[in-house]
């Protein structure tokens, strides 16, 4: 059988973007309203700088008791995402999340054309486990090489 690809697993939402000047508040009510744990932070030319996660506002503002009216997600975003092609394996996405500690992946097309965002909400319980076997492995490759 195959393996599915991120572009045919995403699920079908709208792409959420913001400005770099757009405060953390906008970005909040924005991503309650479209029940997204994410929004794109974009220059109007479409340049994508970074991204905004419920986990950034968690340590990024709140933890640190910034004003949400007053910070900028520029500020606080997670700036150049690491981002996959849209044939990318569901496996190989979900290990670049475990790896590198995120979960959100931007899926940009070979001409820069942002598809959308792979979550791990996207992944069956199947790639997971066969990344975190990978991941597993990949660490004990490493420990054994010093």
């Amino acid at each position: 059988m195959a393996e599915r690809i991120v572009s045919k697993t995403m699920a079908a939402r709208h792409i959420l973007n913001m400005l770099p000047s757009a405060t953390v508040w906008e970005a909040a009510c924005t991503m309650t309203k479209a029940n997204s744990g994410n929004v794109l932070v974009m220059e109007a030319s479409g340049e994508l700088l970074g991204i905004l996660t419920e986990r950034d506002l968690m340590t990024r503002v709140v933890a640190k008791a910034l004003e949400a009216k007053k910070t900028l997600v520029s500020q606080v975003m997670t700036p150049h995402p690491h981002t996959v092609s849209p044939d990318t394996t569901v496996s190989q996405a979900v290990l670049i999340m475990i790896e590198r500690g995120f979960r959100h992946l931007p899926v940009i097309s070979q001409n820069g054309h942002i598809l959308g965002v792979f979550s791990a909400r996207d992944a069956l319980p199947r790639e997971v486990d066969a990344a975190m076997t990978l991941a597993e492995f990949h660490e004990q490759i490493n420990d054994a090489m010093g």
